[in-house]
């Protein structure tokens, strides 16, 4: 079953390719055209439309397609807009590459040996392939090797000896052809070394030595590196040795006795990462003497000439044999070397980066020891490949006409030019004229349609511009046909004829059946449009253009009708609100009544977009009357930003007229200009700004604002004069902070509101001054012995008023006249410690803290009564007593010491056992003061040792006189066993077997039972001397009993559990049972589990 949404589908498909089909008609564009739109190029074609069709780009560019209006032409705009009378009609064209052949290096060791070249085109019909090597078509059917596949070169089991060299791509159809870059395929491989074995090399100590390579056939350039003795141990570069990437041989500049040994010379593919070492070479020393100094020789050095291209990194090789071993410099023959240069290699290499044109030039490098010196110059060249200035573009023309195109393209050596057309080199003959990048051809024929290309090049390499000819041959033809045209009674009109035709067609006018006779108000301008002066309602009727050339003729008729000029009035043209106000402007606009007139609102020359502002503007209904319509703008909740020039333009199919009304916004004043700090004190700024908009509303006051490091956000300043009045552009800020950096702003006001602040000025920092606040929360006291601390609270940066800030620190004893001072210099300090041996503990002081900078002394604080530090108690605590609570605590008591120097904070209880010294012992202190302590984890039935001390921050006391306690035995570790239980009611008696202590155990004195109820968080515990007891259970749940031995020692083992599970409202019967036996009671449940102690 089909699908419902089909024919909706289809309908739209149908109807957009309507809106396509008009498009056409009214601009004609071909699929061609849109597959070769490209950006404009600066070729210079002569009367001719040309387009690049060079292949960078990769996709299809959509056309820029003309707008539509559904009213009538008017008389302005007739017909479609055509610069001529070409057709772009075809959808055929000729080949455009999309991607052309690259350099390969392909490495001969793949195990893929297949190598693709890669090359397509796109064009209509589509393109055929054929594919050139060295110049010679390669024939695909007679070597079972080469295939085509979709343009690309596809060659199996490739050889360096058969395929290596330049391959080139032609694509070409019915329209064409055009040939590829040049690419070129190489193969990557290193060869073996020679096995013949080397020999040796013997020289005295201090002598030069080269050691050669001899490298075997490679491809492309390889990397040499040379091994001393076995690998890996490389020989290391420095100014004494140097390889040369150039020769790969092994220069040693002095040889010493460390040198001695077996060389070999590794090479290294840099494609297939291939290595090969070539046979040993061995170095010995003569035993005939030692070699004496030397001037340096140098050994290997740069070409003469030296070609390089740019963009590339060049290294230039320099290095000499000497003795001493001589050392290597570089500089630029009339010029400096480039500073992005560097010297590489203990300065044996020159290396420049990213070599560019200025780089060219002389080098010299030279040899120099004490002995004497050497050096050598090079020219260093720098080539660069062709590149594009200008290029061709595809180009339509008529027949007879004369086509021009010219290319032209940079590089060094300068590059030169030459042309083919369809792949086949171009001449000057006849018509044809080449001259350098310029080709013309007079009289182009329909035989000089085809694909043309410009190539440039040098001797490093060429370049390709792309382009295709087309001769056009057409009858004329109009597009549309009929046209109806609208004009304004007493303006003039203007009947275009643009016929599509090539060659150019001969145009001639005629009214009705009879030509039209030109005078001075019908002219015949020299594009063949007819223009018609002060319009009249006599001009209304048909007129007749005609298009006739060798091809045919053609005829278009316009329509041509005058109507009564349409006025505008908008209403009111100058009108002034208050922002947050509303406003109605309203366009009113008379016309003939056979036309419809619409209209559009504008904002400062720019349309308004309903959508966009539709908070602030709305366009009400339009009203329609015999001869006039109305549309009126409702603009709410106005801001300052609306102030400005509103236009209504209405438009008809005759003509436009377009009306103007100024809307002024009463509002809060705008920013005020820049704000200039003038003069700076130590608490003062004197600031100037320029007048803001005042927004149509005189400005009253201005607000002075200001913000510092150490204000959140900005603050009103006090100012000079206290009220700031709109007519004034200065004022004093005053009451500042001296040595603190300010930023300052102005902010205006009026009758309205409160504007906008100025942006702020520059950060000003006011002036040092003597400091004006003093430290507050002067404290002290703790501290060592004989020591007097002072504290207090710094003063913020924001008072400190200057550079070179710190604090003055006064004290003297109470009661004393005397003051000593001392300067702490930090700003950040906030204590002072002072320390003298006399002083006696709590000694009181009188204490100020004042504070200074470079400026000057400022003020102190207030005194406050501050006491030295106290001693460390001399008293010790008091009726000291120590007794067992169970095998493992012993709790300690004692009193505090008798008044005294020293008041102990807190106190430390020691403990030991008798059979050990005082020092293997233990030690607790307690948290605060208290006078009593338990010590827990001792040993049972032992005895201990205590004495207490007091202590406080500056030390301990004296301790008290040792008092002994013994521990208890432990308490019985066998549980009570075999419980057992009798429920009556709520009631459960329960009893099991008395516990006996051991020996080494403290007596039974009695039994803990513990009841405790699932979910309830209250125990029930009952104490008994016996081994029984009577418990008494709630309705309803589950319980838990558990049962301990008590004795002096503290609790017991704890039994099994006996869990006991009761139903709301059923009462057990009378029976007594074993917890051994399980029998049900109405629904009574008895479990016995073991339980961990709790």
């Amino acid at each position: 079953m089909g699908s419902p949404w089909k024919p909706f589908l289809l309908l739209s498909v149908i109807s957009g390719l309507s809106d396509l089909a008009r498009a056409v008609a009214a601009r004609p564009i071909s699929y061609a055209a849109v597959l070769r739109m490209k950006p404009d190029s600066s070729s210079s074609a002569h009367d001719s439309r040309g387009r690049s069709r060079q292949h960078r780009g990769g996709g299809l560019v959509t056309p820029d397609w003309p707008a539509f209006s559904s009213h009538p032409l008017s008389a302005l705009n007739l017909l479609s807009s055509q610069e001529d009378y070409r057709s772009e009609e075809s959808e055929e064209f000729g080949p455009v590459f999309i991607h052309e052949p690259d350099d390969i290096m392909f490495p001969l060791s793949s195990d893929e040996k297949k190598v693709v070249m890669h090359c397509e085109a796109r064009g209509n019909p589509p393109p055929t392939y054929r594919w050139f090597i060295n110049g010679t078509e390669m024939d695909s059917e007679a070597d079972y090797r080469y295939s085509l596949i979709d343009g690309n070169l596809v060659i199996m089991n490739a050889s360096e000896t058969v395929d290596h060299g330049k391959y080139q791509c032609r694509a070409g159809n019915s329209f064409g052809t055009v040939l590829s870059r040049d690419a070129l395929l190489q193969f990557a491989y290193v060869g073996a070394f020679s096995p013949k074995a080397r020999g040796g090399v013997s020289v005295r100590e201090g002598q030069g030595v080269v050691l050669m390579c001899t490298p075997p056939p490679h491809s492309p350039e390889i990397i040499y590196s040379w091994v001393f003795n076995e690998f890996p141990s490389f020989v290391a570069e420095d100014s004494r040795r140097f390889i040369s990437q150039d020769t790969g041989n092994l220069y040693i500049s002095k040889v010493q006795p460390s040198d001695v040994g077996s060389y070999i010379c590794l090479v290294k593919n840099p494609v297939t990462n291939a290595r090969v070492l070539s046979p040993p070479t061995p170095l010995t020393l003569k035993t005939d003497g030692v070699m004496g100094e030397y001037e340096p020789k140098i050994e290997v050095h740069f070409s003469p000439s030296v070609l390089a291209p740019k963009g590339v990194t060049v290294r230039l090789e320099c290095f000499a044999l000497g003795n001493p071993v001589p050392t290597i410099t570089w500089r630029k023959i009339n010029g400096n070397i480039p500073k992005k240069a560097r010297l590489r290699k203990s300065q044996a290499v020159l290396e420049i980066p990213n070599i560019q044109l200025e780089d060219s030039g002389i080098y010299e490098c030279k040899a120099e020891n004490p002995r004497g010196g050497t050096a050598f110059k090079g020219h260093l060249q720098v080539y660069t490949l062709p590149q594009w200035v200008r290029m061709i573009n595809d180009t339509q023309m008529d027949s007879g006409e004369k086509l021009q195109w010219e290319c032209k393209a940079m590089g060094r050596p300068r590059p030169t030019y030459r042309w083919l057309r369809n792949g086949l080199p171009l001449t000057s003959q006849g018509r044809l004229e080449l001259h350098n990048g310029e080709m013309t051809i007079h009289k182009v024929q329909p035989m000089d349609s085809g694909m043309y290309q410009c190539v440039a090049e040098n001797k490093y390499g060429s370049i390709y511009s792309n382009a295709e000819l087309k001769i056009l041959a057409s009858a004329p033809i109009f597009v549309p046909n009929p046209v109806r045209v609208i004009a304004t009674l007493g303006k003039d009109v203007l009947l275009e004829c643009k016929p599509r035709a090539s060659p150019k067609p001969r145009i001639t006018w005629k009214r009705g059946d009879r030509r039209i006779q030109l005078n001075k108000r019908i002219i015949l301008l020299r594009n063949n449009t007819l223009k018609i002066v002060n319009s009249s309602r006599a001009d209304e009727g048909n007129y007749v253009c005609r298009a006739e050339n060798q091809l045919g003729s053609a005829e278009m008729t316009a329509m041509l009708w005058v109507k009564e000029a349409m006025r505008v009035a908008l209403s009111p043209s100058r009108v002034e609100v208050t922002v947050g106000e509303s406003v109605v402007l309203s366009c009113r606009a008379t016309h003939d009544t056979s036309l419809d007139v619409a209209f559009q609102w504008f904002f400062n020359q720019k349309p308004i977009n309903f959508h966009h502002d539709g908070g602030h503007f709305e366009s009400i209904q339009t009203v329609r009357a015999r001869q006039s319509s109305t549309v009126d703008l409702m603009i709410r909740s106005i801001l300052l930003k609306h102030a400005g020039k509103y236009g209504c333009r209405a438009q008809t199919s005759a003509d436009t007229v377009f009306a103007e009304a100024e809307l002024l916004v009463r509002g809060p004043p705008g920013p005020p200009g820049v704000v200039i700090v003038e003069e700076i004190t130590e608490t003062t700024a004197t600031l100037s700004w320029t007048r803001g908009l005042d927004n149509h509303s005189p400005i009253s006051t201005y607000n002075l604002q200001a913000r510092s490091p150490f204000s959140l956000g900005w603050q009103t300043v006090k100012t000079d004069p206290e009220t700031v009045t709109g007519d004034m552009e200065s004022a004093m800020a005053v009451e500042l902070n001296p040595w603190v950096e300010y930023e300052f702003r102005v902010v205006a006001s009026n009758a309205i509101g409160t504007g906008d602040p100025s942006a702020p000025s520059r950060g000003v920092r006011t002036k040092e001054a003597v400091p004006s606040v003093a430290p507050v929360n002067v404290s002290g006291g703790n501290g060592r012995r004989h020591e007097l601390v002072i504290s207090w609270e710094p003063v913020s940066e924001e008072f400190q008023n200057g550079e070179g800030f710190g604090y003055i620190v006064a004290f003297r004893a109470n009661g004393t006249r005397g003051w000593k001072e001392k300067m702490v210099t930090s700003a950040d300090s906030t204590m002072y410690k002072y320390r003298d041996e006399t002083f006696p503990p709590l000694t009181p002081f009188e204490v100020k803290v004042g504070v200074y900078n470079n400026k000057g002394d400022g003020p102190f604080s207030k005194v406050v009564i501050i006491h030295s530090a106290e001693g460390e108690p001399r008293e010790l605590p008091i009726d000291v007593r120590a007794y067992s609570i169970s095998s493992s605590e012993i709790r300690v008591t004692w009193k505090p010491p008798n008044p005294g120097p020293g008041k102990p904070r807190r106190y430390e209880v020691s403990f030991w056992k008798d059979s050990e010294q005082e020092e293997s012992g233990s030690k607790q202190q307690t948290v605060r003061n208290e006078t009593s302590m338990i010590l827990t984890g001792l040993e049972g039935n032992s005895a201990y040792l205590v004495t207490v001390k007091g202590f406080n921050s500056i030390g301990h006391g004296p301790p008290s006189a040792a008092v002994t306690a013994k521990t208890r035995k432990a308490p019985p570790t066998q549980s009570p066993n075999n419980l057992m239980w009798i429920q009556e009611g709520n009631n459960v008696s329960l009893s099991w077997d008395p516990v006996k202590a051991k020996a080494n155990e403290s007596d039974v004195i009695g039994y803990m039972v513990l009841l405790k109820q699932e979910g309830r968080a209250h125990n029930q515990v009952t104490r008994t001397i016996n081994p029984s007891t009577i418990l008494s259970l709630p309705e309803g749940g589950t319980y838990v009993i558990e049962v301990r031995a008590l004795s002096e020692g503290g609790e017991g083992a704890v039994s099994s559990q006996l869990r006991l599970v009761t139903s709301s409202g059923v009462r057990a019967k009378s029976h007594q049972c074993s917890v051994h036996c399980q029998r049900w009671t109405a629904l009574l449940l008895v479990l016995l589990v073991p339980l961990a102690s709790w």
